[in-house]
């Protein structure tokens, strides 16, 4: 996709904005997925892009929902070095919006903790 900022800034709310175009942090423990366990997809926020299954999902105690494997082609990797560290970020694949990161500390068999603002998601249920 190629939106203007001025189509993003006219589709998301405020909050929306600053986390999926402007990579942004909700604060932890207030989003709206934290506690979700609705089965279904994830889908990006801001284009609708089915990006993981309810069933990855889990509770880190981290603050922000977690998953441990997306969907196959779903998101995209960056390296981000700000902040002061070195961490993976993570995007939709297919409007570019920031979604969180991706740390090699979780606790199921695929090692991964897809670490996502509830901001950026939401869910279409089965």
């Amino acid at each position: 996709m190629t939106e203007t900022e001025e189509y993003w800034r006219k589709k998301l709310s405020p909050e929306q904005y600053r986390v999926l175009r402007e990579k942004g942090t909700e604060r932890p423990f207030t989003g709206e997925h934290l506690d979700s366990y609705g089965k279904g997809k994830f889908a990006c926020a801001a284009c609708g892009n089915q990006l993981f299954a309810s069933d990855t999902k889990f509770d880190s105690g981290t603050g922000w929902p977690s998953f441990d494997q997306a969907l196959p082609g779903a998101v995209a990797y960056h390296d981000d070095s700000s902040h002061g560290m070195v961490r993976t970020e993570v995007t939709c694949a297919k409007c570019g919006s920031h979604l969180g990161h991706v740390f090699d500390d979780g606790p199921t068999g695929t090692g991964k903790r897809y670490c996502i603002n509830s901001v950026c998601l939401n869910l279409d249920k089965d």
